[in-house]
């Protein structure tokens, strides 16, 4: 068998055997995915092919998410440059920044990447490799971004994946906090700067004495944090407050800051 041949089985048996990459964190279900579709015929091809997985397990669809295709695209740059298979070159970001610094919001991110002769054989590669296939059919993904680049008689591609999150305003956040609380029985004072300066210094100067406050950060607005549902479900409160403020430490996953003050 000729040194060629035995190059070209070698790097088809590369394209099976991939390497993934997952980064979590938690978050609202909402997405955030930037409006868009797949840019080539080919991307489209194996966009299709993804949710049509999903869909014969009934998982939700995937969106197409412009940032995380344009993180993609760049990172199937290099390994086309490269000609080899690398969630991380020398000199590039990690998946989190590169998604982050293309746009992306999210609470959880992972990365396909893959060389074939072919389109279909690259998505059969990724389908033939668990981890790989583990990414396509995570039902905690929402979005979706493809890239395929095309050197000699092999295709590059790299898929990312995200849970992705909706960017809120503090108003946003507090009204959403505030619904939940409501849901509880508890009424929402309408001004939230005692609220807000207890969140951002975590200290409080109060012109009404709070029995409770809850100060706590979170990527998932879709519900309290176990304490604080816990007391707001126990009757002992009837007023509270809601106030957001900035995350202390920057991250490329998404967070919220909050205090609630709880009121008899």
């Amino acid at each position: 068998m000729s040194g060629t041949l035995l190059q070209s089985i070698s790097r088809l048996l590369a394209a099976f055997i991939l390497a993934a990459l997952i980064g979590m964190w938690f978050a609202p279900r909402a997405s955030s995915a930037p409006a868009g579709r797949p840019s080539t015929s080919a991307e489209q091809l194996l966009y299709d092919a993804v949710n049509r997985e999903r869909a014969s397990l009934g998982l939700e669809q995937l969106q197409w998410d412009t940032a995380l295709a344009n993180a993609a695209r760049l990172h199937t740059t290099l390994l086309a440059e490269h000609d080899a298979l690398s969630h991380r070159f020398t000199g590039e970001a990690d998946l989190q920044t590169r998604l982050r610094t293309a746009g992306a919001s999210f609470r959880l991110v992972a990365e396909n990447v893959a060389e074939a002769p072919d389109i279909e054989s690259l998505h059969i590669a990724w389908m033939n490799s668990p981890p790989h296939r583990a990414n396509i059919l995570d039902p905690q993904v929402n979005s979706i971004g493809i890239a395929i680049e095309r050197r000699g008689q092999q295709y590059f591609a790299t898929q990312d994946f995200s849970a992705a999150v909706v960017q809120m305003s503090w108003e946003e956040q507090e009204r959403q906090v505030a619904r939940l609380l409501q849901a509880n029985g508890l009424g929402v004072v309408a001004n939230p700067e005692e609220a807000r300066k207890s969140c951002d210094l975590n200290r409080g100067f109060y012109t009404t004495q709070p029995v409770s406050v809850s100060r706590f950060e979170t990527s998932d607005l879709s519900r309290l944090p176990a304490e604080l549902a816990r007391l707001a479900a126990s009757g002992r409160f009837r007023r509270a407050a809601v106030g957001a403020c900035e995350v202390p430490v920057a991250t490329p996953f998404a967070r919220f800051r909050l205090a609630v003050i709880l009121y008899q």
